[in-house]
């Protein structure tokens, strides 16, 4: 099988990270593309039926597929599958399974129990997709600026989608009073400055993974500084000012 399929579902199911793909060496597109799909469809997973139980079959059919690589036997043939099981290592697969359990959370309309639950969400997601695919990439697994950086990037993208989530039937934010929000957004800030402080720690082959998170400065900036801009959908930047955006880190060789 050939990347195109993969390459095809991250285009349609999430531009961004297909930019930051096609921004990568070639090398480094074979290895994060399949990542990119995985995540497609491990995220929209819950949201193409709306009976929690079929969501909950689709996410243990990638959770099986995920057993199969770690246990390092015979893997399903599927487009995302297969050219998945050529870039993960087991313990990758093993981490990974934190992640599609994380989306059992969007098959149903409960809201977080606290905020605590809420930044172990975040971890399991963001947190954990940016740690494997850095270590896909040549990161020893468990780097610290990684998950850093990935749960910065989480917290960005989740309080972008609140609206869309709330229209959706769901409740996004524990608490959603403008001072609680700048919280969460000085959170988030606090592990992007962590992750640059040991950006040393971060080799350079991982670096395209790590240019995952290049627009999470500038939203949780904005949502630190006008709270309000959450609800009413106004966080992100242009299309076009997020591709300059991109297109620059890319020349400069950072993230």
């Amino acid at each position: 099988m050939t990347l195109d399929a993969c390459a095809e579902i991250v285009r349609r199911g999430d531009p961004d990270r297909f930019r930051v793909a096609m921004a990568a060496p070639v090398v480094a597109r074979a290895r994060l593309l399949p990542l990119f799909a995985f995540n497609v469809e491990v995220a929209r997973a819950p949201w193409v039926t709306a009976e929690p139980m079929i969501a909950e079959m689709r996410l243990q059919w990638w959770r099986d597929v995920l057993e199969e690589i770690a246990q390092g036997g015979p893997v399903r043939r599927h487009e995302v599958a297969t050219p998945l099981s050529q870039v993960l290592a087991p313990g990758d697969a093993q981490a990974l399974d934190a992640l599609v359990l994380a989306r059992r959370w969007d098959a149903y309309r409960e809201p977080f129990a606290d905020e605590a639950a809420f930044l172990t969400h975040i971890e399991a997601t963001g947190g954990t997709l940016l740690e494997v695919a850095g270590a896909v990439m040549g990161a020893p697994r468990g780097a610290g600026p990684l998950r850093d950086l990935g749960v910065a990037m989480g917290l960005a993208n989740w309080l972008v989608a609140v609206p869309e989530l709330e229209t959706r039937g769901r409740i996004p934010l524990v608490d959603g009073r403008p001072q609680a929000v700048v919280q969460l957004a000085r959170t988030g800030l606090d592990r992007l400055a962590r992750a640059r402080a040991a950006r040393g720690d971060i080799p350079a082959a991982a670096v395209p993974a790590a240019r995952m998170a290049w627009r999470a400065g500038p939203v949780l900036r904005r949502a630190e500084k006008s709270p309000g801009r959450v609800a009413a959908g106004a966080l992100d930047a242009s299309e076009t000012a997020r591709r300059a955006s991109l297109i620059w880190r890319a020349m400069l060789g950072g993230w």
